[in-house]
């Protein structure tokens, strides 16, 4: 039964709703703070760029994101406040590195009708209140008093009811709002009012201005010492102070975002719907404003908000695109454009349609969605673990080890590859054809398998054998000296910098020696009472030639030792438990953390943070990898360092906001890595799996992949072909015409190189609504089946439409058939070798016969009305469960033996859909209008025919997202030997990017789970006070009950974050050990 489900996030929002800059971490410190929809991120501005502070999760959808500075505070303060009327004042503790929240609250009434035009929240530019427009005709104060204090709200009657926009005044000796709205006549004026905070009542305000232009929707109010208020129209800007007034005309444009550049407010940035930057410019004499004057500076995403940081570089974050940090500059460039991109913040949002394929046949699903709008539409592909491109490969069966090694010290670039076998060792190079060939290096014993080699000090190369270690001059590469193991005894392993080496021989020596100019100096040797598995003496301190720390693993015992060089003094043991013993130990720093890393035998890893001067180990944490022995090794990309697992599930380590984090690599099994960064491979790793050596680079380091492909038009509706290995799209043109027309495609794609390979344009007005890939009945033939509608400007709802089916031949789309309809197909199925269409309020099932003269046609065979709108189908076997526009969700069948399509059951609830899924036999999910989530069940048990006809609500959950397809699937390679894999998954995709996994669980997984989620609300409290409870209750219009059988899987996930203490504090509510704790929230990981 899928009754019990996991929610959980596997891609955290893009979609920038808002931003702001202020002196929020600190009063010298410039930050940039950005809103997407349920998260903030605060960041810092350094000379370097932009640099992340802290990214956490608001239990609400963000409506109004704005920093303020009380009187007599040094540093701002952020107000938020979400759709459903909770309010919070945050403050940054510098300390403790964390927000804290200074007042918080509920501003929702009782009474009153939702505002249509979004919530509206201010803040007085003196700091006295914070107004709120959330209700029609209610207009909300909270005072601020001198302290910054907040005090009661209250409200005031506003007589304007289609309120458009609201602002404070600047230099208002009482604080005076300017107010912006339609009258029934949909004329559309500005009224300012004063705001008596005694009275708690509006008095009329200094001036008014009538009859502006029709399309005018935004207010910038001016700061001194020009004050007033800038009106900004669709085809006019205007400006008004009382006593001056300007105004110009522009180019037609809706403009969604501003931002101001210059303190005393005289230019602002402004950002229309195709993404054009303009500069507005007020031309003043002192105080005394005499025009304005508007700048074409060139093109962007299309901006939702932005934020001028400084020195002409500007945030511009959108909903429709990537949001991006630009440059302005006092040039243009060749194509008369003053803007110039640094650097691109990839946004997947809206998601509109996404599709689950495994292209690269690996067994590992990647999701392929339709992203953006307009301009900015683009395919994404996100997959989960990063990928390997290999660049060469050659076969070497038996690989033992790899090392890369420059020729000379100074060299930039690695020329030697060494590989080792059980009995030999060579030495490979990369010649003038960028091939790999065997070379020598003649100090190197050739007939031994090595143990560790490496460049050291004074131009010169270590070797380490079972026998010896051997000191070889780079130049010349010929032998300088030896040291050779005590007769009777060989050498099990070793490590060294680039001045010392520590080795072991069997029977527990471990021995340290100095690597000086031609000569190996044995500075210390001690016996202990095992033997030994695997050591480490990586520098982690501040000299990157000399480690002070050796760590060595232990058989017998299973420790983990640290002692003091040079004279081996033991500082630390820590026991690692279990029987497994340690193979891979490694000191290493992330993010300026010094951590000791530790790989068991069979794949579970733990990390400490160490202690640099003491040697003391701290913070212990356990993950599993994989089933196999683990062999580290440290390797750069893009300036930072990382490490690499290899094991049968090869991983990245890498540190992201001072957490670890772990990366599944796309490989099957890796036994060896070493980083080869060589002048013809930069950047490159060396990779020994079973039979075969293979040099590829590696992709960006984070958990998911995403490759873009722009399409500079609205991609709408995807499906992919497997038999002829390509996609088709449905896309929208908009041609910027007087009309703003917009033409419509169905577009062919290669699944590989993402080319169009053929289009097919749709008649004038005729949408592209549904897209399937589908075979039918006697018919070998593959086909794409696209359904269309008219969207006719003057009919409110369309009357026609066509099902096209399209053959792929040779590359081109043929249309092999064609049907009208009676309205728009919304949705298309493959339905057991027939064609079942949602068209308008019917639901009709089509069959593929055969004409006389051998062509074929689509004949409809029976259907089934009573619907609002039929909007998003799915069927399994003869079952159809259907989603509705208002009317929730039915569930019909059709029966073969009448041919008819009858209704057996439905949701009575009025649930506004927005995509359906059927989870199993029994259980459906969906998704509604209010961003709510809720599976329904079929009662064919029941007693009565009334119960059987109703599906009854079993799970409610308030995800925040607004789901626009689910999809049976999943992001990671299923492997057999893990619990996960059995779990079924179906991946979501939202309007604010987000890509989602929804997991059914086994009962008794969901109540240890249910637990430690009740356990967690009481440890982890929600940022600015905000309930996780009340968060996750299922809200619409009109009910709100509490979550049931579902599961918020990011603050489950979260747990892994949480400090050892806090861990416990858990574990000893729950009466469970840490460490299963642990394994089972990982486990859980693995699900995305």
């Amino acid at each position: 039964m899928s009754i019990w489900n996991y929610v959980v996030t596997a891609h955290k929002p893009t979609n920038v709703t808002h931003s702001c800059v202020g002196n929020f971490t600190g009063a010298q410190e410039l930050n940039l703070i950005i809103a997407k929809c349920t998260r903030i991120e605060i960041h810092l501005l350094t000379p370097q760029g932009l640099q992340p502070m802290l990214d956490v999760p608001i239990y609400g959808r963000i409506s109004t994101l704005e920093l303020f500075k009380p009187q007599g505070e040094a540093q701002d303060f952020l107000f938020i406040l979400t759709e459903r009327y909770k309010f919070c004042v945050l403050q940054w503790d510098a300390e403790a590195g964390e927000l804290v929240t200074r007042a918080m609250g509920d501003v929702s009434d009782r009474i009153g009708r939702p505002t249509d035009n979004g919530q509206i929240g201010i803040i007085d530019p003196d700091c006295r209140l914070i107004g709120l427009h959330l209700y029609d005709g209610l207009f909300k104060v909270i005072p601020i008093d001198s302290k910054g204090q907040l005090k009661e709200a209250f409200n005031i009657r506003l007589e304007e009811l289609q309120v458009l926009d609201i602002k404070f005044l600047y230099g208002c000796s009482k604080p005076t709002i300017a107010v912006l709205f339609q009258d029934n006549r949909d004329a559309r004026h500005v009224k300012t009012y004063e705001v008596l905070l005694k009275e708690k009542d509006f008095a009329d305000g200094p001036w008014v201005q009538n009859n502006l232009d029709n399309g005018a929707g935004l207010l910038i109010p001016v700061p001194l010492p020009l004050g007033g208020v800038i009106i900004i129209g669709e085809q006019t800007i205007v400006y008004y102070n009382g006593f001056v007034f300007k105004a110009i005309s522009i180019q037609p444009a809706i403009t969604r975002a501003y931002g101001r550049v210059d303190a005393d407010g005289s230019r602002y940035l402004l950002s229309d719907l195709t993404g054009m930057l303009h500069l507005l410019v007020i031309t003043h004499e002192k105080d005394r404003v005499t025009g304005l004057k508007v700048e074409r500076l060139g093109e962007t995403s299309a901006a939702s908000t932005i934020s001028y940081l400084d020195n002409a570089v500007v945030y511009v974050g959108s909903s429709y695109g990537d949001s991006q940090l630009i440059k302005l500059n006092l040039q243009p460039d060749s194509k008369g454009s003053y803007v110039e991109v640094l650097e691109s913040f990839v946004n997947l949002g809206p998601i509109v349609d996404f599709c689950v394929v495994d292209l690269e046949r690996q067994g590992q699903g990647q999701v392929v969605t339709c992203s953006g709008a307009f301009k900015d539409g683009t395919l994404r592909i996100v997959r989960n673990g990063i990928g390997i491109n290999e660049q060469a490969s050659a076969e070497l069966p038996g690989i033992k080890g790899m090392w890369s090694l420059r020729a000379s010290s100074k060299d930039v670039y690695d020329t030697f590859l060494v590989v080792t076998f059980i009995s030999e060792t060579r030495i490979l190079a990369i010649n003038a054809e960028d091939e790999l060939e065997e070379t020598e290096i003649e100090g190197f014993d050739s007939d031994a398998q090595t143990l560790f080699c490496q460049n050291v000090l004074h131009d010169q190369l270590i070797q380490v054998t079972a026998s010896s270690l051997r000191l070889v001059d780079a130049i010349s590469r010929r032998q300088l000296n030896e040291w050779r193991a005590p007769p009777g005894l060989s050498i099990n392993v070793a490590a060294a910098s680039s001045s010392q080496v520590l080795l072991a021989t069997g029977g527990g020596h471990l021995v340290y020696i100095e690597i000086g100019q031609r000569e190996l100096i044995e500075v210390k040797h001690v016996k202990l009472e095992y033997e030994i598995s695997c050591l480490d003496i990586n520098p982690v301190g501040e000299d990157p030639d000399r480690s002070y720390l050796a760590v060595v693993g232990m058989w017998t015992d299973i420790t983990a030792r640290i002692f003091s060089l040079p004279n081996l003094e033991l500082l630390t043991k820590h026991s690692l438990g279990g029987e497994i013993i340690p193979r891979s130990v490694l000191f290493c720093t992330f993010e300026g953390i010094p951590y000791l890393l530790c790989a068991l035998g069979d794949g579970h890893l733990f990390n400490f943070i160490l202690d640099v001067n003491t040697g003391q180990l701290s913070d212990r944490k356990k993950v599993s990898l994989g089933t196999q022995p683990i062999t580290l090794r440290t390797f750069r990309s893009k300036n930072a360092t990382h490490v690499f697992a290899a094991s049968d599930r090869p991983t990245v380590i890498y540190s992201s906001n001072r957490k670890l984090l772990y990366s599944n690599v796309n490989l099957k099994e890796v036994n060896y890595m070493c980083p080869f960064n060589s002048a013809s491979f930069p950047d490159s790793l060396a990779i020994g799996k079973e039979g075969e050596l293979t040099i590829g680079t590696i992709d960006d380091i984070q958990k998911l992949h995403i490759r873009t492909v722009p399409l500079n038009e609205h991609a709408r509706r995807i499906a992919h072909q497997e038999a002829t290995r390509t996609f088709a799209i449905c896309s929208a043109k908009y041609i910027p015409t007087v009309e703003d027309m917009e033409t419509h495609f169905v577009r062919l794609l290669d699944d590989q190189t993402f080319e169009n390979i053929a289009s097919f344009q749709l008649d004038a007005y005729e949408n592209g609504c549904s897209i399937i890939s589908c075979s039918f009945t006697d018919d070998n033939n593959v086909y794409y089946c696209v359904g269309t509608g008219y969207a006719i400007p003057e009919e409110s709802e369309p009357n026609k439409g066509r099902i096209l089916v399209f053959l792929v031949e040779d590359g081109k789309l043929q249309l092999v058939a064609e049907k009208e309809t009676k309205g728009a197909v919304y949705n298309l199925n493959a339905f057991n070798g027939k064609l079942l269409a949602a068209i308008n309020h019917k639901i009709h099932l089509y069959k593929w016969t055969l004409r006389d003269d051998g062509t074929r046609e689509l004949q409809s065979e029976c259907g089934h009305h009573g619907h609002i709108l039929a909007l998003f189908v799915q069927s399994r076997g003869d079952f159809i469960v259907m989603g509705d526009l208002m009317k929730s969700i039915s569930l019909l069948i059709y029966k073969p033996e009448e041919g008819a399509i009858e209704e057996c059951a439905r949701d009575y609830n009025a649930n506004w859909m927005s995509a359906v899924e059927i989870l199993d036999d029994d259980i459906y999910l969906g998704a509604e209008n209010s961003f709510n989530l809720f599976t329904v069940r079929k009662n064919s048990d029941a007693a009565t025919d009334e119960e059987r006809s109703k599906l009854e609500v079993v799970g409610e959950y308030h995800l925040g997202e607004f789901v626009n397809r689910f999809r049976h699937g999943s992001l990671v390679m299923r492997l057999p030997d893990s619990e996960t894999s059995q779990i079924p998954t179906v991946i979501f995709g939202t309007v604010n990017g987000v890509i989602g996994v929804i997991a059914s669980l086994p009962q008794e997984q969901y109540m240890f789970l249910h637990k430690l989620q009740q356990n967690l609300v009481k440890v982890i409290k929600g940022v600015g006070g905000l309930s996780h409870e009340q968060w996750r209750s299922f809200s619409n219009e009109r009910k709100t009950v509490d979550a049931k059988n579902f599961l918020d899987g990011d603050l489950i996930e979260s747990f892994l974050d949480l400090s050892r203490s806090r861990m416990e504090e858990i574990s000893t509510a729950m009466s469970v050990p840490v460490e299963e704790l642990c394994k089972r929230v990982e486990e859980l990981t693995r699900l995305h």
